[in-house]
């Protein structure tokens, strides 16, 4: 996704430091982040990572600045049309809420803080589609003051960078920097110095007295910036010349604040500071502007997560108890210190991950976009373990897709195929039902699998052409998502397909002899994107499960086996028996049992059941209505696949099971070549021996070929991955 994220500024503060890394979190994910503010410290940061940054005054509220704001901000998003426009802060909120009134974009808001509703300010508030709050209490004060549900309020954490925040930095570099001694104590804090939120500054100058009584040679050192600087610097000037030495030191606002964090033996402050300094494995006091929780240990979780360490509704932060506090864990033995502090740490590492903080606010875009719908058609609701397979695999990662999508598939079965795959779905014989589906959708999905062929009918062919004609007149877009082309042996049907190729919108192909095949057509397009079939990003149940279901079919567990994948074929006879022949040199040369493994039902079973009868050793046929997950685990428990079926390949393939192919269509050649796997031939000119002597090459080369086919499977995998990058590319476009 675009996501413009808009903002006061970004100088040092809380806020000011989650945008930052939640930016950078994204942008290292993949999104493309803009961020829109009056800037500060932080711009050369972001820009550093790849992130643009715009100037707008969103910083005051005065009229002037939120009028150029307005008109900046609407330049901005006519421009770079985001996907989402994330508001941080009251006046950034405000004025994006006014753009979107005439651009009508996926708008969310994160709540930082409580604020002010008096005096009409509540009116200057706009929280949003969607509204993101950086704790419980917030989320309850957005409940109670502004009206907004409770399904619109997504709460998520101050994410920690764990890495730059670590035990092993000292600070060494700031205490060098400031002329402090670093074996005398040093006391950290760091926060903006408004009014709203130095009163910890403040309280901690005023306490330097008490604390260099208690612990002579204290230093105390605070980063930040604001409004109330000069002021704080002028009572520490006071407070040092009274103590005769260069007792409390603000240094300004600084963007180096891991060096801070660490350097203190005791860090003072709340909200994210405070979190930061846990994660440098610092002793935290909790003191702020709303309240004082003191040394914070494990067992005071819950109550500082309440508040999100802000400390509110808890007692005034006041300079005798701040001192006092101070003081006393200056005192404490260092390992019992230390060990504060490595809880500290393990409560940062378990709750308040950068990666938990961006999966919350992307789980608010996706609510916040609108929905699209996807229609998918394919070879599905025949029972049929492969294209059902495919049909689970492009379900699961449109689920994943970073947008709200609601899928419909046309089915043979459409109440099994909703049941299954918690969709929607359409009978796909019926024209009126198709055409009002089509109607509804934005993107017609056809694929995947061999749809566009002429070898089972020309009807089959029309029956897709169709679908995909009626899309484009209806002025849909279509994507053939994973097709496998071909054989299209009449000459008007590859008219047609040429024709239906150069007009769609995303063309994906499962093999490279697909591409070929359309430009023997006449395919002229340069963009036909080679990805591979969507089941190499499909996963297997357990292996424990897949055992249990091998077992509950008689399988012996404690004899390794050959499973068997085959269809119905022409010459039915004289099939069946060299397929028996070959099933029992598994058995007799190999020690293998034989489990025949059915692909598509009943045809699969009725085939595997004739080839049973006419083989002289025991062979096992389990009869369940099995899932495409639950196939791929079967396979997977094998010692070796004798497969006629291309998803039975695959699905080996995807487990690392060595595999022989009975080739039958070109597209079982392309695959057997492409994962580099031996074939047993022609299914029409199937001999046994010639069959048994690969599978005693493959079986003495297993360890090696599983090796291979592990690591080519994960390369397939990123392929197959690309088809969902492009379907998402569609529906935003």
């Amino acid at each position: 996704m675009k996501i413009l994220m808009a903002t006061m500024g970004l100088d040092i503060g809380g806020a000011e430091t989650h945008i930052v890394e939640l930016a950078k979190s994204l942008q290292r994910r993949g999104h493309t982040v803009l961020v829109a503010s009056n800037g500060g410290i932080y711009v050369t940061e972001i820009e550093a990572h790849g992130i643009r940054h715009v100037q707008v005054p969103l910083h005051r509220r005065s009229v002037g600045c939120m009028l150029r704001s307005f008109f900046r901000l609407r330049r901005l998003i006519r421009r770079e049309r985001p996907d989402v426009v994330h508001a941080h802060a009251r006046i950034p909120g405000f004025v994006c809420g006014l753009v979107r009134r005439t651009l009508k974009f996926p708008f969310v808001t994160t709540a930082h803080w409580v604020f002010d509703t008096g005096g009409g300010l509540k009116y200057l508030t706009n929280w949003g589609e969607k509204t993101v709050a950086v704790s419980e209490d917030i989320k309850q004060y957005l409940i109670d003051n502004y009206g907004v549900p409770e399904s619109d309020i997504f709460v998520t954490i101050n994410g920690i960078d764990t890495e730059r925040f670590s035990p092993e930095n000292h600070g060494e570099r700031v205490l060098a920097e400031f002329g402090l001694d670093p074996a005398a104590p040093v006391v950290a804090h760091v926060s903006r110095l408004d009014a709203d939120r130095a009163l910890a500054a403040r309280r901690l100058i005023e306490a330097a007295p008490a604390l260099d009584a208690g612990a002579p040679g204290v230093q105390i050192l605070i980063a930040g910036g604001g409004t109330l600087l000069e002021e704080l610097q002028a009572q520490a000037e006071t407070v040092n010349r009274a103590l005769g030495r260069a007792c409390v030191v603000l240094t300004g606002p600084r963007s180096d604040i891991a060096d801070f964090a660490g350097a203190g033996d005791v860090f003072v402050g709340v909200s994210r500071a405070a979190l930061e300094a846990m994660a440098a494995a610092r002793p935290v006091i909790l003191a702020g502007n709303e309240g004082y929780m003191g040394l914070f240990t494990a067992d005071r979780l819950e109550e500082a997560r309440e508040s999100n360490f802000c400390c509110r509704g808890f007692p005034e932060t006041r300079a005798e108890t701040l001192a006092a506090d101070i003081l006393a864990a200056l005192a404490l033995p260092e390992p019992e210190r230390d060990a504060i502090g490595a809880a500290g740490r393990d409560v940062i590492l378990e709750y308040y991950s950068v990666a938990r903080m961006t999966d919350d606010c992307l789980a608010a875009y996706r609510a916040a976009l609108p929905e699209k719908r996807v229609l998918i058609s394919g070879y599905y609701g025949f029972r049929n373990a492969g294209d059902e397979a495919i049909l689970a695999s492009v379900c699961r990662s449109i689920a994943g897709l970073d947008r709200p999508v609601r899928v419909t598939v046309l089915s043979r079965e459409p109440a099994e195929t909703a049941a299954e795959y918690g969709c929607e779905a359409v009978y796909r014989f019926s024209l009126f039902r198709v055409l009002r589906a089509l109607c509804r959708c934005d993107v017609l999905l056809s694929g995947g699998g061999s749809l566009l062929q002429d070898k089972t009918s020309t009807r089959s062919i029309l029956y897709y052409l169709f679908l995909i004609r009626a899309a484009e007149r209806l002025g849909k877009r279509v994507m053939l998502y994973a097709n496998g082309i071909g054989p299209v042996t009449k000459s008007a049907n590859r008219r047609r397909v040429r024709r239906a190729v150069e007009r769609a919108d995303v063309v994906t192909l499962r093999d490279k002899n697909s591409a070929e095949e359309l430009r023997r057509m006449g395919v002229t397009r340069t963009d036909l994107v080679v990805t591979a079939d969507p089941v190499m990003t499909m996963d297997p149940v357990p292996a424990a499960q897949a055992a249990a279901l091998l077992a509950d079919a008689g399988v012996p567990a404690d004899t390794p086996f050959a499973a068997v994948s085959v269809r119905r074929w022409t010459g039915e006879e004289t099939f069946c028996r060299q397929i028996a022949a070959i099933c029992d040199g598994l058995r007799e040369r190999f020690g293998l049992s034989v489990v025949f493994l059915s692909m598509q039902r009943p045809g699969d079973l009725e085939i595997s059941e004739k080839i049973r009868g006419y083989m002289r050793g025991p062979a096992y046929l389990p009869d369940g209505a099995y899932t495409p997950e639950e196939l791929m685990g079967m396979l997977g428990q094998a010692a070796f696949v004798l497969s006629m079926r291309l998803h039975a390949l695959i699905f080996a393939a995807r487990m690392a099971v060595p595999v022989l192919g009975m080739v039958y269509d070109p597209k079982m050649d392309y695959y057997l070549e492409l994962l580099n796997m031996p074939s047993a031939g022609s299914v029409e000119t199937l001999e046994a021996e010639t069959a048994l002597a690969a599978a005693a090459d493959t079986m003495a080369r297993r360890d090696a070929l599983r090796d291979a086919l592990r690591e080519r499977a994960e390369t397939l995998a990123a392929a197959a991955a690309e088809n969902d990058r492009l379907l998402l590319a569609l529906l935003g476009a």
